[in-house]
């Protein structure tokens, strides 16, 4: 096993304890205590993938994954958070990151992300066709699951309207809401459904790389430009383009997709000629785009081009009739993933799930669910299963400043300092069967 992977923690104990327990899992491993130090490293070794605390002392998680980016673009990075950080964990993903794994740490959980990581890196950097058909979705990896609520129901039906047209659609909704599942829906159910569907998340591109990546580019034209390149807009030739948070595309970059639109042909970096192509365009953004149009903070022109019609996507916590449907579907997907058999859920999980506010929506969802199954040592999942943060919504973490012996030790801390927080909201009275938030 040749994965190389840097460790970026202001913790020391976890730092080590983390390279130790991958180096005996066959994983090269190197560690840094800061973010200065590790993008250090990273130019001068390659590394498959960075493990990053999100709050490190010189930047947080946000600024490392671009500074990391610009460094290697094919660089995976997997942030690790806290539970009560679940907003910014859900933005870290939008701006590159693969993954979030949230304290505390459980071997078995972080062992699975670094796995799944390097697996879909295999190879990406070697060959160019390898890195575009990760790229092309495959219907399975995105399934549209149709609620019982009535805004799932409306959604069923504008889906089926919107398939058969060549209009380009925009998509709204909060990040996890599934923006990409509907855009991957509506591919499907068209006439280009045995074509490509090419998604591409805008907000993980860097400014000076996106030209590159949407239209691609010819030998030499710029430093680091070893061979020719195909842009996505070519990859997704007769099939589907998907870009999402198409709101962080720089006003540049905005002004070159407004001339693809409009004249249906790409010019590749470098190069003097014109590709004609043939690509429908989905975009989605977690914002409003009408509004950013009106404040200047994006192109009034491109929003007008783009918007031939706006779907609206409701965020969970609006739909709750909803939840229990994705969560059996996601504890499926689970079941798959880690060779579980996990039948379901207690009727109290159940109930905990339905009333939770899921800020992270569908996301959220999902990684909470495979958590549960993987810590679930029976057939049904108890509430003890789930987060602390989900089933006591008012517990918040503390930073750990004990010394730590080994990962597992991680996870007692955290559920000793929940018992303690309860006992001395209720005075240590263990028969009290209500607390103060």
């Amino acid at each position: 096993m040749n994965e190389k992977i840097l460790i970026v923690d202001d913790e020391i104990d976890i730092g080590q304890l983390l390279s130790k327990f991958l180096e005996k899992k066959g994983y090269t491993t190197a560690y840094a205590s800061s973010g200065k130090k590790g993008l250090e490293e990273a130019k001068k070794t390659t590394y498959n993938l960075v493990l990053c605390d999100f709050r490190l002392p010189d930047m947080d998680g946000l600024e490392a994954i671009q500074k990391f980016k610009t460094v290697d673009r094919d660089i995976k990075i997997i942030i690790i958070t806290g539970y009560s950080d679940i907003k910014t964990a859900v933005k870290c993903m939008k701006s590159g990151a693969i993954e979030y794994v949230t304290k505390p740490i459980y071997p078995e959980e972080i062992l699975m992300s670094v796995q799944k990581a390097l697996k879909e890196n295999s190879g990406s950097k070697k060959q160019e066709k390898s890195a575009s058909n990760n790229n092309i979705t495959k219907t399975s990896e995105k399934e549209f699951i149709v609620g019982k609520s009535a805004n799932a129901k409306k959604m069923e039906q504008v889906v089926k309207l919107l398939a058969p047209t060549n209009m380009s659609v925009v998509i709204q909704g909060e990040s996890g809401t599934g923006k990409e599942m509907v855009a991957n829906a509506i591919h499907q159910k068209s006439k280009r459904s045995k074509k490509p569907f090419v998604a591409i998340d805008c907000g993980a591109l860097p400014k000076e790389l996106a030209a590159s990546e949407l239209f691609g580019h010819i030998k030499g034209s710029f430093t680091g430009a070893i061979n020719d390149k195909t842009g996505h807009f070519q990859m997704a030739e007769g099939g589907t383009l998907f870009l999402d948070e198409i709101g962080n595309l720089s006003y540049e970059n905005q002004i070159k997709l407004l001339r693809v639109l409009q004249e249906r042909k790409i010019r590749k970096i470098g190069d003097t000629k014109d590709i004609e192509i043939d690509v429908r365009l989905i975009a989605a953004s977690n914002e409003n785009l009408e509004e950013l149009a009106r404040k200047g903070e994006f192109r009034e022109d491109l929003f007008y081009r783009i918007n031939e019609f706006m779907v609206d996507i409701v965020p969970l916590r609006e739909r709750k009739e909803d939840i229990l449907i994705f969560a059996n579907h996601f504890l499926q997907k689970a079941n798959e993933d880690l060779e579980r058999k996990v039948k379901g859920f207690s009727g109290a999980t159940e109930n905990i799930l339905i009333n939770h506010k899921w800020d992270g929506n569908l996301r959220e969802l999902k990684n909470v669910i495979k958590r549960a199954v993987l810590l679930s040592p029976e057939n049904i999942i108890e509430k003890e299963a789930l987060p602390v943060e989900i089933t006591q919504p008012s517990f918040q973490a503390e930073p750990e400043s004990d010394e730590i012996t080994d990962l597992k030790t991680v996870a007692e801390k955290a559920e000793r300092k929940a018992i303690i927080r309860v006992l001395e909201q209720t005075e240590y009275n263990k028969n009290c069967k209500n607390f103060k938030n």
